[in-house]
């Protein structure tokens, strides 16, 4: 069993403050991606972890034991880097079993370990390969088997797969999936790749200049964020933002974003749920993700008409932008749903899928429909 907490963590580089305040629980075989851009804390919270980099404030728990003042070699922690760090001298079998073999482990519990882990990560047959002849995913999976096979606490990962193409990436995100699975060890993740952290991830921890924004699984990040940036940070293409007016309109709810003359048609009782949760002066901003803007090709009820701008073809669906006021809206639609940029289309809301952020604090209201 292998718990690790982060309380109240505080680095800062000079006067520079990398990590403000971080709390975090990390529960035993977890797989936690960090999520968030370059220079928002991330590595440096994984570094802190490992013990590479001190903590100014705060205390690092692994297993409920303080660990902040410990020697990186003491806290039995395995840590895989962006660059794949192998010894080019040696075979595959050789670095892998460097790290048993420094412990003074016996020759023949040094081979059965080293064969094993070969054998999940499907490298029995590279053993005897030297670096220089193996492709960029075989000698990061060389890496994870050199920082597994001593089987340590934790599994801590930095940016594992950022230097491979795109095919290889995809097949190394559903390796390691299959490896924590199989191997069961808690993992800590670092990312700014969110389709890495969508796949992987039991949860996804997602910082901002060195402040934890949210936590949650894939899809709760997804369809509940917590505030402007996770929405603009979380999906491919992100989430469209647009500040809005909301206004009755007879039984209904009317919501016009900025420069409309005519608004989209929502349930009354939007009106009583906005005015339960912000303060009277706070503006809106009307959060909403591509396959919940609805596209017609002719006029219907509650649709307003709109003009295609761009079409992005991306095999089985478009994305088209809408002009609607002085507002663009990216909508998801089936391939070829919009022949061509500018056409005159019919643009609707759904109302389930709409989220209501506080400008001022960017932070979202809770309203769902």
């Amino acid at each position: 069993m292998t718990s690790i907490e982060l309380r109240a963590i505080q680095k800062f580089f000079g006067a520079v403050q990398v990590i403000k305040d971080l709390n975090l629980k990390i529960e035993d075989n977890e797989f936690i991606v960090l999520l968030g851009q370059s220079g928002c804390g991330k590595t440096t919270t994984l570094r802190a972890v490992a013990g590479l980099e001190t903590i100014d404030e705060g205390d690092i728990l692994i297993d409920g034991q303080p660990v902040q003042h410990l020697k990186c070699s003491d806290r039995d922690i395995a840590m895989v880097f962006q660059s794949f760090s192998l010894y080019p001298h040696m075979t595959v079998y050789e670095n892998i079993a460097f790290p048993l073999r420094a412990t003074r482990m016996s020759k023949g519990e040094v081979d059965k370990a080293v064969r094993e882990i070969a054998g999940v990560l499907r490298i029995g047959n590279l053993l005897n390969r030297k670096p220089s002849a193996l492709s960029g995913g075989d000698m990061q999976r060389v890496a994870i088997g050199r920082a597994l096979v001593r089987r340590p606490k934790a599994m801590l990962m930095d940016e594992p797969i950022g230097a491979l193409d795109a095919k290889l990436r995809e097949e190394m995100r559903a390796e390691i999936k299959r490896l924590h699975l199989k191997q069961g060890s808690t993992t800590i993740y670092v990312t700014h790749d969110q389709i890495e952290a969508m796949s992987l991830a039991d949860r996804i921890v997602i910082m901002h200049e060195g402040v934890l924004q949210q936590v949650g699984s894939p899809e709760e990040v997804y369809a509940r964020p917590a505030n402007m940036f996770v929405a603009q940070f979380v999906g491919s293409p992100v989430m469209n933002l647009a500040k809005a007016t909301v206004s009755r309109n007879g039984d209904d709810a009317n919501v016009a974003v900025e420069g409309s003359a005519e608004g989209f048609g929502f349930p009354g009782s939007l009106l009583g749920m906005l005015d339960a949760a912000r303060s009277a002066k706070s503006d809106l901003a009307l959060g909403i993700r591509p396959e919940g803007v609805l596209v017609a090709r002719e006029a219907q009820d509650g649709y307003l008409p709109v003009e295609a701008h761009i079409i992005e073809p991306l095999g089985s669906y478009d994305i088209v932008d809408l002009k609607v006021g002085s507002q663009m809206l990216r909508a998801r639609t089936r391939s070829g749903f919009v022949p061509r940029a500018g056409e005159r289309v019919w643009a609707k809301i759904d109302p389930a899928q709409a989220h209501f952020f506080d400008t001022a604090s960017g932070n979202s209201l809770g309203v769902r429909l």
